[in-house]
């Protein structure tokens, strides 16, 4: 009951902000940014990063809404829903997942509504069975590349022969598969030894759970790969309780701020920065194109760092 109340105001803060907007903003295009969690503090510097660039532009008014959690989905569905009643003239979205939006998006398209994919990829095959483009307009990362830079750095730690498991984020997810590929190349080239590889769908309580499972399967266990940092979080509570800190290595990616004081402790090795304020701003920016008629399509890479101690000092 409590989250489909928190799903109901997020809909309901949603359009009053519409509403609002739409007054104030007379003739200048209103814009959705459409997350994911706004409780994974990435997306929480995604929003606030697009909301300084909307500021600083000018030119548009923004409208962003987040999810409760990574893979509730219906929220996303609801709030694309309520930004085409409102006639939105662009939606940005970062999609929970890439098949199951794919109805919502074209939705939004046949509507008139612009639409800009950032974060996750939407699935190839399934724009093409929606009659949609296979170029469909991404700003997003390498997220292989990045997993198999910070999967690098991993093997160089641990030696050929050094035993990791992953954590992997939400299967309809793109970008998680992407990550975990990217794992798995690093893991290759690197000499690594694979023990097993489970999803803990992007949360950090769940992957507490999961590798605190892995650990006492698998005790020889040297590293642990996650496609996300929020699952880092709860994979160093779980080697914490396991008393083996400092005895496993742990990577990520998102380079939030927790993590990045665990880097500086010595908890974590390495995350990597994708850059998601400038995902979104690089979104929007694309978007006004296609506002202004300009044709804009395929994959608009945006930057991957890998971040450790050394990047912090």
């Amino acid at each position: 009951m409590k989250g489909k109340m928190m799903r109901g105001l997020a809909v309901a803060l949603a359009l009053v902000l519409v509403g609002t907007a739409t007054v104030a903003a007379q003739k200048k295009p209103l814009v959705g940014l459409v997350m994911k969690s706004l409780a994974n503090d990435y997306f929480k510097a995604m929003e606030e990063g697009a909301r300084t660039f909307a500021a600083k532009d000018g030119s548009f008014l923004l409208v962003s809404v987040g999810m409760n959690s990574e893979t509730d989905m219906d929220t996303q569905i609801n709030a694309m829903d309520n930004f085409i009643a409102q006639k939105l003239d662009l939606i940005v979205i970062a999609p929970a997942d890439s098949v199951g939006m794919i109805p919502s998006i074209k939705k939004a398209i046949k509507a008139g509504i612009k639409v800009v994919n950032i974060d996750v990829k939407l699935d190839t095959a399934a724009l093409k069975s929606a009659g949609l483009p296979e170029d469909f307009l991404f700003v997003g990362p390498d997220n292989s590349l990045g997993t198999e830079m910070v999967g690098t750095a991993l093997a160089k730690k641990l030696g050929k022969g050094g035993k990791v498991v992953i954590l992997e984020g939400n299967p309809g997810a793109d970008n998680a598969t992407q990550r975990t590929n990217g794992f798995k190349k690093a893991i290759a080239s690197g000499g690594l030894v694979l023990l097993d590889s489970k999803t803990a769908h992007w949360e950090t309580e769940e992957a507490n759970t999961v590798l605190t499972n892995l650990l006492t399967k698998y005790p020889e266990t040297q590293g642990v790969m996650c496609d996300n940092d929020s699952m880092v979080l709860g994979a160093v509570k779980a080697i914490e309780a396991a008393g083996k800190t400092g005895q496993i290595q742990v990577v990520g990616f998102d380079n939030i701020p927790a993590v990045q004081d665990l880097i500086k402790k010595g908890a974590v090795l390495a995350t990597v920065d994708q850059f998601g304020p400038q995902q979104a701003q690089f979104g929007i920016q694309a978007g006004l194109k296609l506002l202004k008629g300009q044709k804009v399509s395929g994959w608009l890479k945006t930057d991957v760092k890998v971040v450790d101690a050394a990047a912090l000092q």
